[in-house]
């Protein structure tokens, strides 16, 4: 935490320079907190995972290239199912197992990480962060 710039801090320092407003989130879910330039050259996005974690409104899950499905950035393993799908699994087995991934998952690393020991986690680059 202290090599962590709080977002509000990256937002006051841009607000000293160029002048900026609050935008309504798109949709449910979204990770960055928007802002618009006040003279309408354009908006910014501010993701703060570390000082405001977000995990209790995440919709997020990622599929690696290698067929495991991941319902956190900072998740260690994921969920293979390239194995369902090269065995054959129909359509509808597929979604019921993602369905019961995303209804079981826990994951709320951004919410925990100070009273947890430091996680083996899979690179981004891997699933798609």
């Amino acid at each position: 935490m202290n090599e962590v710039v709080p977002g509000r801090e990256v937002l006051a320092t841009i607000a000293a320079e160029w002048p900026i407003e609050p935008i309504e989130p798109a949709y449910f879910g979204e990770v960055a907190e928007r802002w618009r330039y006040v003279d309408g050259a354009g908006e910014i996005g501010v993701i703060t995972s570390v000082t405001q974690p977000f995990c209790g409104s995440c919709t997020r899950a990622r599929l690696s290239a290698a067929g495991e499905l991941f319902t956190c950035l900072f998740a260690s393993t994921g969920r293979d199912l390239r194995s369902l799908i090269r065995n054959g699994a129909t359509d509808d087995e597929i979604s019921d197992v993602i369905a019961s991934v995303w209804r079981a998952r826990d994951d709320r690393y951004s919410e925990l990480r100070a009273a947890l020991p430091p996680a083996r986690k899979v690179e981004m680059s891997h699933i798609g962060g």
